[in-house]
C-alpha cells in the first residue's frame, strides 16, 4: 500500500510537468500578414546610425520587404545615400511576458563593414522593463553576441552556458563596465553570425524566457532538433544553451511586456564607435563608406523561414500576451532603445 501510495504521488508530481509542454501561441507566418503584425519605425535612429528607416509602403515599393514563402527585409543597395542608407526597423504589435521564441533564419545580414543588424526584444520605459539582444553584431564580426540590458540589481553567473562571458552586470550604468554594456555572452561558433551563418545555410535561434532564466540556443541548419521541426519544442532535450542569464537577478521584476524587433542600421554608436579599431578603418570613414558604396550592402538582409512564439513549459508560469494599441502616425511606441556604447567585439 505504501509503495502504491508513493508511486501515485510520484506520478502526480510528473503530471504537471507533462501538462506544461510548450504550445504554439503565435505563428507570424510567411505571407504579407507577417507585416500586419508589426509596426514600422520611421523616426531618427536612437543609436545614432547613418540610416533612414522607411515606412511599409515605401519598403514594399522599393523592394526592401517581400513576402514570398519566406520574409525578406533588406536595405537599399543600389543608390548612393548621402543622408543615410534606407532600411527597415519593425516591432511586434504584441508584447510578451515569458515564452519560447523560435526564429528560423535562412539568412541574416552578412559580416559587412558599416552594418549593425539586430534581432531583439524590448520592454517599455527602458531600461526598467528590460532588453534582450538575441542576435547582434557589427562590421566584419564573425560570432554572435547575446546581451541583456536592465535597471540596477541584476547580475549573472558564469555557468550553465557554452559561450564566453563578456560582462556579468546587466545594469546599463554598472560601475566598471562601459556605459550600456549590460551583461553579454559571445557564442563560440563562427556559424552563429553573419557570413559564417549564411554559408552554413542559416539555422535556428531559440530563446526561452522564464521566471528563472533567459536562455538562448543556436542550432546550425544541419543540427536543428527534430522537436523544433515538428512544432513540439522541448528545451530540456537541447543540451547546454550558448547563452544563459541567471544569478542574482529577479527576472520577472526586470523583464516585462517585451516586443520583438528586427532592424539593420549603419555606423552609429557601436559599428561607428569601433570602426577605427577594426579592419574596416582602411575604407575611410564609416558614414562615407556606407553612403558611397551601395553594392557592399546587397547581403545586408534578413530572410525569415518562420517566427513562432510558444507559451507554457514546466518553468514558465503566469505567461501572458498584451496587444499594444498603436497611435496612428507614431509608427511604433516611443520606448525606443536608447544609446548603446561598445561592449567589445
Amino acid at each position: 500500500m505504501h509503495v502504491l501510495s508513493t508511486l501515485t504521488q510520484a506520478l502526480s508530481l510528473c503530471a504537471p510537468l507533462a501538462a506544461a509542454a510548450y504550445t504554439l501561441q503565435d505563428d507570424y507566418g510567411t505571407d504579407t500578414t507577417f507585416f500586419d503584425k508589426f509596426s514600422f519605425f520611421t523616426g531618427s535612429d536612437p543609436t545614432h546610425g547613418f540610416v533612414k528607416y522607411i515606412d511599409r509602403g515605401t519598403a514594399q515599393n522599393t523592394g526592401l520587404i517581400k513576402a514570398d514563402g519566406s520574409i525578406y527585409m533588406g536595405v537599399d543597395y543600389t543608390n548612393a545615400a548621402p543622408g543615410g542608407r534606407q532600411s527597415v526597423r519593425i516591432s511586434s504589435n504584441k508584447a510578451y511576458n515569458h515564452g519560447l521564441f523560435i526564429l528560423d533564419l535562412a539568412h541574416m545580414p552578412g559580416s559587412i563593414c558599416g552594418a549593425w543588424p539586430a534581432y531583439w526584444l524590448l520592454g517599455p520605459n527602458w531600461p526598467n522593463n528590460g532588453e534582450i539582444d538575441v542576435i547582434e553584431g557589427v562590421n566584419d564580426q564573425t560570432n554572435n553576441q547575446v546581451a541583456l540590458h536592465t535597471s540596477d540589481s541584476c547580475t549573472i553567473n558564469n555557468s550553465g552556458f557554452s559561450g564566453s562571458l563578456l560582462t556579468s552586470n546587466c545594469y546599463v550604468n554598472a560601475p566598471g563596465q562601459a556605459n550600456n554594456a549590460g551583461c553579454g555572452i559571445k557564442d563560440n561558433s563562427a556559424q552563429s553570425y553573419g557570413n559564417g551563418f549564411n554559408s552554413a545555410g542559416g539555422g535556428v535561434y531559440a530563446t526561452e524566457w522564464t521566471g528563472e532564466a533567459i536562455s538562448v540556443w543556436f542550432f546550425p541548419r544541419s543540427s536543428i532538433p527534430g522537436d523544433i521541426s515538428s512544432g513540439n519544442p522541448n528545451p530540456s532535450g537541447w543540451g547546454t544553451p550558448s547563452a544563459r542569464f541567471a544569478g542574482a537577478c529577479n527576472i520577472d521584476s526586470h523583464f516585462k511586456d517585451l516586443q520583438i524587433i528586427f532592424d539593420t542600421t549603419f555606423c552609429g554608436d557601436w559599428a561607428g564607435g569601433v570602426w577605427g579599431s577594426s579592419s574596416c578603418a582602411s575604407k575611410g570613414s564609416c558614414n562615407d563608406w556606407v553612403a558611397n558604396n551601395p553594392a557592399a550592402f546587397k547581403d545586408a538582409f534578413w530572410r525569415i523561414n518562420s517566427l513562432k512564439v510558444y507559451q507554457g513549459g514546466a518553468a514558465s508560469v503566469a505567461s501572458n500576451v498584451t496587444e499594444w494599441k498603436m497611435d496612428v502616425g507614431i509608427g511604433r511606441r516611443s520606448f525606443i532603445r536608447q544609446r548603446r556604447e561598445n561592449w567589445g567585439n
